[in-house]
């Protein structure tokens, strides 16, 4: 199987990876740094040669088109300890969103698209900042009416808003 070493040379880097999760971002990319290089060169020289053995509309011809088309960003990665070899939490985290799509087409109104995408969108910053989405959208919905202005609303906001103190 032609793809199988280029499997491998992507696991060589999520291995490489797994043990750095912990290490602050400097210490990441220089470890990147100084261990992907050979793995990264072997990576592209393999990927240009099987896109000159391949039809360029085959799988294997498209996803090394992608991957050297994406050269640049890749490579770029190695300086940039913050970031992930992937986007899975990115996608972990809107996979909800997604599942509902389809559901939300037909939401009623028009406008009521939009409207379900700020309230989602609200919960879900809420719950990413350790709030509890019910706790938040029953404060929010029994604060607001008694806002009148917009400066009111800032107090609101998922990144600024506090639970209330619970009174007995």
């Amino acid at each position: 199987m032609r793809a199988g070493f280029v499997l491998r040379l992507i696991g060589a880097l999520y291995h490489y990876e797994a043990p750095w999760r912990t290490a602050g971002p400097r210490l990441r990319a220089a470890l990147r740094q100084g261990h992907f290089g050979l793995t990264l060169t072997l990576l592209k020289q393999t990927a240009q040669r099987l896109q000159a053995l391949t039809l360029p509309r085959s799988l294997l011809g498209q996803a090394c088109a992608y991957l050297l088309g994406h050269w640049a960003p890749l490579t770029a990665h190695l300086a940039h300890g913050r970031t992930q070899l992937d986007t899975n939490a990115v996608e972990n985290a809107i996979r909800p969103s997604k599942l509902g799509a389809k559901n939300w087409l037909f939401v009623g109104h028009p406008d009521a698209g939009d409207r379900a995408a700020v309230l989602y969108s609200l919960l879900n910053s809420a719950q990413r900042r350790g709030h509890d989405p019910h706790a938040y959208l029953k404060d929010v919905l029994t604060r607001l009416p008694a806002m009148t202005t917009k400066d009111d609303l800032i107090s609101l906001l998922p990144g600024s808003w506090q639970p209330p103190v619970a009174t007995e």
